[in-house]
């Protein structure tokens, strides 16, 4: 791992803040998360075990920090390493597949599926969370899902055309 490389994943989950903040909230305030997407493009990027825990970790401590659910902290970092990690397993799985904006728009909707359920699985365990596990996977889940696949689908072309013009070693550019 190489400074280039730590440098496009902090500029990922960076872009990712910045789209979670100034995004508005939808049904009773929840937003979708772009830092999943982004985290998500970020393991297509770097398919490695390393790689994968520092976006993992970052992710879930940034989108933990913002989080506007009550007591998202920890459920935040729970859910967005174990995400990470069942996505990299999915990207290793799938090989050069992986790398197709089709098959990663469907990775991207069942990472969001994998983070939504963990993560409202850990806050109702955790901290007993008031709201019923079905009604907000409805509510919030599988609106985030539709959001974030279409949001791959935009940005990850674009990231991907920037990464070849440039000299990074990438899953992309190998």
């Amino acid at each position: 791992m190489n400074t280039k490389n730590l440098v496009l994943m902090a500029l990922l989950v960076g872009v990712g803040a910045v789209l979670y903040i100034i995004i508005p909230g939808i049904n009773g305030g929840m937003k979708p998360d772009f830092m999943l997407t982004m985290m998500f493009i970020g393991i297509l990027l770097f398919p490695n075990v390393k790689s994968t825990f520092l976006l993992g970790i970052s992710t879930g401590v940034i989108s933990g920090l913002f989080s506007t659910f009550p007591g998202g902290f920890v459920p935040n970092i729970i859910d967005k390493a174990v995400t990470a990690f069942v996505f990299l397993g999915l990207v290793l799985l799938l090989n050069k597949l992986a790398n197709k904006v089709a098959v990663g728009v469907i990775l991207t909707g069942i990472g969001t599926l994998i983070s939504g359920t963990v993560f409202l699985s850990t806050a109702i365990f955790v901290f007993g969370a008031g709201a019923i596990f079905q009604e907000l996977f409805v509510i919030v889940v599988i609106p985030a899902i539709a959001i974030n696949a279409i949001a791959f689908f935009i940005i990850y072309p674009i990231i991907g055309k920037l990464i070849k013009r440039t000299s990074f070693e990438t899953a992309l550019t190998v």
